[in-house]
């Protein structure tokens, strides 16, 4: 069964209450009774009717030659049959950005468990030491109780505090523990300008709201030392003067605190929508961890690639550096993308069919939330689709309904030209999908 999230609202009415002894003048109907909200979800029917190749072909003719999408490749697929509908150079190893967030999404979706937490926890040291113990979760928020935070329920530092402060413990220092993650803390491929530019920061297994100096801007410069900063949050909430510090946890060290992460799904999803650079790197070495490998960025790179090969899908002319799109060295063929569209959107891999609830939704939410003009596009609304940015890359892989009723997976690589151009022409292509009958 193929399934699209559709919402079907009512229109509601407001109306001035009339008090029951006024009367209305001649020729003036009564008050109509006001309309209840009511949100529905429907699935789209299995009965809607099939495109074909040539239908498709003829519907994106001319958007497919606008000259602002440069060197272009993709693929169209019906996402109920797995058919190609469409396709240019979908074989061609292309530089995917962001869109390379679809094959971490899709592995960590097949190979763990949908309710699948991270706890992280503080433990007693020696002389009044507390050692906050990192499990490899960025959303863990320095955000006080109450507040809002960046990611999805977020758990949080002063929870952490208010634990150990029923404790009865006595702190009088914080250390910090990152044993839980090895290897190079950043990608050699990364340009380190992007800490400062808010791309991404140190992958460390403690961290505190994605690194994020301001915990609730998507775009923040982030910290040079996640988990020092992190461990500081913890000092300041205990109000403990002295310097944080690193060290190990001994080994079976009293736990006195701990918090989750939610669940694994929820945090996939904020990964898809607000393309998160950190939070996808975390997911992949939380893949490669429960796997048996390392704990590394090299593990979870090797993770992503041996899931998706292993469900069969064909990995054969991948190269990845990294698990968030962030390094040009990536190269992902517009086949690939497609094909885990739409097994997550059709009956193959119904694991991987969470997924599309964190999409973007065109002109609605996350990084689309600005793109699709209602009045000019006719995908406003309809298309969901993961974005990829980098200089002189533009991709967009997602699905769409169609005025039939039919969900089409699509994946659409374009390089050479600026995305300011790039995009919009991108956005074009998707929304002539919308309009087609296809058949």
């Amino acid at each position: 069964m193929v399934v699209l999230v559709l919402i079907a609202v009512g229109a509601v009415v407001v109306a001035l209450q009339l008090d029951k002894s006024d009367e209305l003048p001649p020729g003036i109907p009564p008050q109509p009774a006001a309309v209840t909200l009511n949100p529905q979800i429907n699935a789209v029917s299995p009965n809607a009717p099939e495109p074909t190749a040539a239908g498709v072909q003829r519907q994106i003719a001319a958007a497919v030659r606008a000259p602002d999408l440069g060197q272009f490749t993709g693929q169209i697929s019906d996402a109920l049959t797995g058919a190609t509908l469409w396709s240019d150079s979908p074989t061609t190893p292309r530089t995917p950005a962001s869109n390379a967030k679809i094959l971490t999404a899709s592995a960590a979706l097949l190979a763990l468990p949908h309710d699948k937490r991270l706890t992280t926890t503080v433990v007693v040291g020696a002389d009044g030491q507390v050692i906050l113990k990192g499990a490899g979760d960025p959303t863990l928020s320095a955000q006080p109780n109450r507040a809002e935070t960046f990611y999805t329920d977020a758990p949080r530092i002063a929870d952490l505090a208010a634990q150990i402060r029923k404790a009865g413990i006595r702190v009088t220092s914080v250390a910090v523990d990152t044993s839980a993650f090895t290897g190079p803390t950043m990608d050699r491929t990364w340009d380190p300008r992007d800490i400062a530019g808010g791309d991404i920061a140190p992958i460390e297994s403690l961290m505190a709201d994605g690194g994020r100096i301001d915990p609730l801007d998507e775009y923040s410069p982030r910290v040079a030392n996640p988990a020092m900063t992190a461990g500081q949050a913890l000092a300041d909430a205990l109000d403990v003067k002295s310097d944080v510090t690193e060290e190990s946890a001994p080994t079976g060290a009293q736990v006195v605190a701990q918090v989750q992460s939610a669940p694994l799904v929820t945090r996939v999803n904020d990964m898809m929508r607000f393309s998160d650079n950190v939070l996808a790197e975390t997911l992949s070495v939380e893949l490669s961890a429960a796997r048996g490998g390392p704990a590394s960025l090299a593990g979870g790179v090797a993770a992503v690639k041996g899931v998706l090969s292993e469900h069969g899908f064909d990995m054969g002319e991948v190269t990845l550096r990294d698990a968030s799109g962030l390094s040009y060295a990536n190269l992902v063929p517009a086949a690939l993308l497609d094909k885990l569209m739409a097994g997550a959107g059709g009956p193959s891999q119904p694991l991987m069919r969470p997924m599309l609830d964190g999409l973007p939704v065109a002109a609605g939410t996350g990084t689309l939330a600005d793109r699709f003009d209602p009045n000019s596009n006719p995908g406003a609304g309809w298309v969901r689709a993961k974005t990829g940015t980098l200089t002189g890359v533009s991709s967009l892989t997602g699905i769409v309904q169609t005025v039939d009723g039919r969900v089409l997976s699509f994946a659409l690589m374009s390089g050479g030209t600026s995305p300011a151009d790039a995009r919009p022409a991108l956005d074009d292509v998707a929304g002539e999908l919308r309009e087609c009958g296809c058949r």
